[in-house]
């Protein structure tokens, strides 16, 4: 046995799965057992310290199916998702790993495919990517060989046909949970649920949305969605977070692409008299309300730098959580 896996808290990434599952990944599992999923994206640190990733993930791994390792969000430079995902699969940790179209080709993307899933990456997010010039350097070149949908259908030709885009066949096939994002609430609100149908066809199995703090328009999105029957295709997790003030709300909305706050919810953080416990109990009634939203099989949580907060919105919001965080 190699050295990567002789360590016993080390992921491997051709152990059984269950019949009719893609990956056998945490994630997958809690999903087709029709069970609340929870994810939580892990901020990048800014270093090369392992440690560095390991203090973010530690209140994450007792809680969620899944971390996502963020790529360069905002096209802004951090530790790349790919490294992060390496991390943690060698200490036990289920992650999703991000894949941005921005920065890398198509012969760049299918190498690290294979690499993710050699390490037992079994969890992918295909992302468009942002703009460089929403990023801190934005002399950079952007890349664009793809975008979020050919990049899920590369990836399940690589999946279920073992094969490159090329037609060359790839010796082993990787195992992987593929997912996307989606947008519901901004306009065109009506176009979003086509859209997503598009990445259902091209392949994604599971969907993680963009912040939601506008329940009626998320609703609406929803019913869509379920009138086309999505809801039987994909599994679809509701993104939230924790908002730290009415300050840092109206930043994200003026400059955070995809991105809609309500006034009512702006309002609410500037009145309170602590912003940052209002946006984290804010964050808890929304949980509460999608879940009991037909079609949501989950919730993504994206608490910026608060990682230390998601346990205790859960557990405020009502969502019990096995420690089951292994894969």
């Amino acid at each position: 046995m190699s050295m990567f896996y002789s360590d016993p808290n080390a992921i491997r990434p051709y152990e059984p799965i269950p019949e009719g599952h893609k990956a056998g990944s945490v994630l997958e599992r809690t999903l087709r057992a029709g069970e609340f999923a929870v994810t939580s994206e892990l901020n990048p640190p800014d270093s090369a310290d392992p440690e560095d990733v390991f203090a973010a993930a530690k209140p994450l791994a007792e809680v969620t199916d899944a971390i996502n390792a963020t790529d360069a969000s905002g096209a802004n430079c951090h530790m790349s998702s790919i490294g992060i995902c390496s991390l943690l699969t060698r200490t036990g940790h289920g992650s999703v790993y991000q894949i941005s179209c921005r920065d890398r080709n198509r012969i760049a993307i299918q190498g690290d495919v294979l690499g993710a899933a050699a390490m037992g990456v079994r969890n992918v997010l295909c992302l468009t990517g942002d703009d460089v010039g929403a990023g801190d350097q934005p002399g950079a070149k952007p890349v664009f060989d793809l975008d979020s949908v050919s990049l899920i259908r590369l990836i399940k030709t690589m999946r279920d046909e073992g094969r490159f885009l090329s037609g060359r066949e790839i010796a082993k096939p990787p195992r992987l949970f593929i997912g996307a994002a989606e947008n519901p609430c901004v306009d065109p609100v009506d176009y979003r649920a086509d859209r997503l149908a598009k990445k259902v066809e091209a392949g994604a199995d599971f969907i993680q949305t963009n912040y939601i703090f506008d329940i009626p328009r998320f609703e609406r999105f929803m019913e869509r969605v379920r009138d086309m029957g999505l809801d039987k295709r994909v599994f679809i997790l509701a993104g939230v977070g924790p908002l730290a003030s009415a300050k840092a709300a109206r930043w994200m909305r003026s400059n955070v692409p995809g991105i809609h706050i309500p006034d009512s919810v702006i309002d609410r953080l500037a009145k309170a008299e602590k912003p940052g416990d209002e946006g984290r109990r804010i964050c808890v009634e929304l949980i509460q309300q999608v879940k009991d939203i037909a079609g949501v099989s989950g919730v993504h949580i994206m608490a910026y730098r608060r990682e230390h907060l998601v346990a205790d919105i859960l557990r405020e919001a009502g969502i019990a959580r096995p420690q089951k965080q292994s894969a």
